[in-house]
C-alpha cells in the first residue's frame, strides 16, 4: 500500500510552486506577511518531524517553505524565539544519508545540532523572522501507567519516554502526583503498545503498563461543627491544642477555602498558620477512601493554649484532626471524573456503539448527521473508558473514532462508592 500512496500524492498533491504565495506573520509588529516560494526569498522552514539516529543522534526534519537552507547558518526559531545552528544537513533516502552544503525551496532536510526545536515550530533566517501557521495536534484520549520492571532501567525507561515525546507530539508524558505513577498517553491503545515495543528494540528498556489509577476526590454534602482537642502527656512537657471548625460545602469548582476567624486571641497569632496548614493537610487526604477533598470552606471559630504545653506542632495536628471530625459528620462523597466524549461513526453501527457508551453509564448529550455519518457528544465516567479504543473498533470494524477530554467531577453511585472504598 505504501507504493500506490506515495504515487498518488507524487500524482495529486501540489508541489511548491504550485502553492503560491507562503503566509505567515511577521513577529516584530503582528502584520500578514507574504513570501514567494522561490530560492531567492527570505528562509522559511518548518520542522514537521523529530528522529533519534543510534549513529547521528537527533534529527530533526524541516520542510523548506521559501529560501535557501545553508549548513552552519544561524537560524531564528521564532515559536521559542531562540536561536539555533543546523551543523550539518542530510539528504535522507530510506537509510541512507547524504550530506549537502545546502537545501531549496520545496526540499525536505535533515539537520543535525537543532537543540530546541520541536514539532510545528518555525525556522526563518535571522534578517526576516516571521512565523509561519501552526500546527495542530490532537490531545490524546488514553493514558496508562508505566514502570520499569527493575531497577536498574528506571533511568534507561526515564530516557526513553523523553526521547519518543519529543519525536510524537501526540504522546504525552506525565506524572500523577496523587499516585506516584508515571503515565502515558496517546492516541490509543494500539499506539502506546507499538511504543512501548519501541522502548524495548530501540532503548532495550523492559516496562510493565497497566491501566492507571482514576484520581476520584472526595467532598462534603451538608455543614458541620466540631470541637477538637490534643492533649499528650508523656513525661514533661506535653502537647496542648484546642480547636473548633465549621465546615460546609463550596460552590462547585471553587476548591478549598480556609479562613480563621479567632478574636479575642483565644489561639495566639503565632499558631494561626499551623491550623491552617494542618487542616490543609486534612484536606489532602480525605476521609472516606484516602482522596482529597474539594469545594469546602472552612472556618476556625475559637480554640484555646496552654502556657507551657502549646506549641506550632500541637496546633497542626489538632487542625488535621479537627478537619476529619467535621467532615466525617458532614456526610461525605465520593467524585468521579466525567469525560466528555465525542464520538464519529457511520449510521450502520451507530446503534451498538450508542448502547456500548450507554453501558458504560454514559450520557448522550447531542448527535448529528453528515453524509451517512453521525457524530454525537456525550458524557462518561473516566474508570468506564478504559479498553474503549479496542472495543470501539471492534463494534465498528475500525471505522468509528472518538475524542476524550475531561469535563467535570460527579457523585458516584451509591454502590460504586461502597467498592471504592473497600479497595
Amino acid at each position: 500500500g505504501v507504493q500506490p500512496l506515495l504515487d498518488a500524492i507524487v500524482r495529486w498533491m501540489p508541489s511548491p510552486i504550485d502553492r503560491g504565495i507562503i503566509k505567515g506573520i511577521n513577529i516584530n509588529n503582528d502584520s500578514a506577511i507574504e513570501l514567494v516560494p522561490d530560492d531567492n526569498s527570505p528562509l522559511s522552514a518548518l520542522a514537521f518531524k523529530i528522529m533519534t539516529d543510534p549513529y547521528v543522534g537527533r534529527l530533526t526534519f524541516v520542510r523548506i517553505y521559501s529560501g535557501t537552507l545553508k549548513k552552519g547558518m544561524t537560524l531564528i526559531n521564532t515559536t521559542k524565539d531562540k536561536k539555533e545552528r543546523a551543523s550539518r544537513l542530510l539528504e535522507m533516502h530510506a537509510n541512507q544519508r547524504t550530506d549537502r552544503e545546502e537545501f531549496g525551496t520545496g526540499d525536505i532536510a535533515a539537520c543535525i545540532g537543532l537543540k530546541n526545536t520541536i514539532t510545528g515550530d518555525t525556522l526563518c533566517s535571522e534578517d526576516s523572522p516571521l512565523l509561519l501557521e501552526k500546527m495542530e495536534f490532537p490531545e490524546p484520549v488514553i493514558s496508562m501507567a508505566i514502570e520499569p520492571k527493575s531497577k536498574a532501567d528506571r533511568e534507561k525507561l526515564s530516557m526513553a519516554l523523553s526521547a519518543l515525546s519529543d519525536e510524537d507530539p501526540t504522546f504525552r508524558v506525565s506524572s500523577n502526583e496523587e499516585t506516584g505513577q508515571t503515565i502515558i498517553s496517546g492516541m490509543g491503545e494500539l499506539h502506546l503498545e507499538i511504543l512501548r515495543d519501541r522502548m524495548f528494540r530501540e532503548f532495550n528498556v523492559e516496562a510493565n503498563v497497566g491501566k492507571p489509577q482514576v484520581s476520584y476526590k472526595e467532598t462534603i454534602t451538608m455543614p458541620s461543627k466540631v470541637e477538637t482537642k490534643y492533649v499528650k502527656q508523656s513525661g514533661g512537657r506535653g502537647q496542648y491544642a484546642h480547636v473548633c471548625l465549621e465546615i460546609e460545602p463550596n460552590e462547585v469548582g471553587k476548591g478549598n477555602e480556609v479562613v480563621s476567624k479567632i478574636v479575642g486571641g483565644v489561639i495566639p497569632k503565632e499558631y494561626i498558620p499551623a491550623v491552617i496548614k494542618g487542616v490543609e493537610d486534612g484536606l489532602n487526604t480525605g476521609v472516606l477512601a484516602g482522596y482529597s477533598l474539594v469545594d469546602i470552606k472552612v472556618a476556625i471559630t475559637y480554640g484555646s493554649y496552654h502556657e507551657v504545653d502549646s506549641n506550632e506542632m500541637a496546633f497542626k495536628i489538632c487542625g488535621s484532626m479537627a478537619l476529619k471530625d467535621a467532615a466525617k459528620k458532614a456526610q461525605p462523597i465520593i467524585l468521579e471524573p466525567i469525560m466528555k466524549v465525542s464520538v464519529t461513526t457511520p449510521e450502520d453501527f451507530l446503534g451498538d456503539v450508542m448502547g456500548d457508551i450507554n453501558r458504560r453509564r454514559g450520557k448522550i448529550l447531542s448527535q448529528q448527521n453528515v453524509r451517512g455519518v453521525v457524530i454525537f457528544e456525550s458524557e462518561v465516567p473516566l474508570s468506564e473508558m478504559f479498553g474503549y479504543s479496542t472495543q470501539l473498533r471492534s463494534l465498528s470494524s475500525g471505522r468509528a473514532t472518538y475524542s476524550m477530554e475531561p469535563s467535570h467531577f460527579e457523585r458516584v453511585p451509591t454502590k460504586l462508592q461502597e467498592e471504592i472504598i473497600k479497595k
